[in-house]
């Protein structure tokens, strides 16, 4: 490690994503052909550290993969986007994997196979007093628990997949990031102390308590793969209010960067520098 502490840390996820493209999602127990394959290194949690990493911020990934050749593969992926992968664990479960049905619109649906996921554990895992932890759901809510009170820095939750929080993990959130489906099977989120709301082509919110207190519109863009765009919307919101954006600003900014995510064809898509996205959102939010 350099002697900067890591702008972000990530706890969670590492998946092989298996995507497979179709003109329109299969009913039950429907078969659709001329569906196209692809693989892709995927995983909410490494999504996040390889979005945090390419846009210009140290970041860290906590998590583990099996050893396995996707394992190495998935490692090498985050190497490549600048990911801190030395806290990665290498376990004898398979690496995580996730099926994936996208149609034409970019609609998808999703069936996670955690193996390596579910047996992460943070021993020997240190955090530093200042640093930013983010963490999902797609790794025990045991881990995610224990990742909270050991940190003592801002400490985010991305609530995906949605299920009842303990209390004691919500009075723990500094921020918990939530699209809107999310906050609605999430009744206690309403009055957690800080959540932000994302709605798609509507852009995305800032509750305090439930109340809004800032709002940002969404850019217009091309739908090419909405499943590493939730995961670039988080990492870049973080990075945003580390920054000491508002969090009118910060939300446009993660907008910004979900947009680009959203037209790009990959679960961990090439973005642009953070100081990029904060000057082009200036001109539309009137704030230097």
């Amino acid at each position: 490690m350099s002697n900067h502490l890591p702008a972000l840390t990530v706890v969670g996820s590492i998946n092989l994503d298996l995507i497979a493209t179709a003109q329109r999602l299969p009913t039950a127990g429907e078969t659709i052909g001329d569906a196209v394959l692809s693989e892709q290194p995927g995983g909410k949690g490494a999504n996040q550290a390889a979005a945090a990493a390419r846009l210009g911020g140290s970041a860290r990934m906590i998590g583990a993969v099996g050893s396995d050749s996707h394992g190495r593969r998935m490692l090498d992926a985050l190497a490549s986007a600048g990911v801190d992968t030395d806290d990665v664990a290498v376990l004898p479960q398979p690496t995580g994997t996730a099926l994936i049905v996208v149609d034409r619109d970019g609609e998808n649906q999703i069936v996670v196979c955690p193996g390596a996921n579910s047996h992460l554990s943070l021993k020997g895992v240190e955090f530093a007093p200042d640093e930013a932890v983010l963490c999902q759901l797609e790794v025990g809510l045991p881990v995610v628990l224990e990742a909270a009170r050991r940190s003592s820095g801002f400490f985010v939750l991305n609530a995906a997949p949605a299920m009842n929080l303990p209390a004691e993990l919500l009075e723990r959130c500094d921020l918990v990031i939530v699209n809107e489906s999310e906050y609605a099977l999430i009744p206690a989120l309403a009055s957690a102390k800080l959540v932000a709301v994302t709605y798609g082509g509507d852009g995305s919110a800032m509750f305090e308590h439930g109340r809004k207190v800032a709002e940002a519109p969404s850019a217009s863009v091309q739908v090419a793969n909405t499943i590493g765009a939730g995961d670039a919307f988080c990492a870049a919101l973080v990075l945003a209010l580390q920054q000491g954006l508002d969090y009118a600003r910060a939300l446009a900014v993660a907008n910004a960067v979900g947009g680009d995510a959203v037209g790009d064809p990959s679960s961990q898509p090439e973005l642009a520098r953070l100081g990029n996205y904060i000057e082009r959102t200036a001109a539309t939010t009137g704030v230097q």
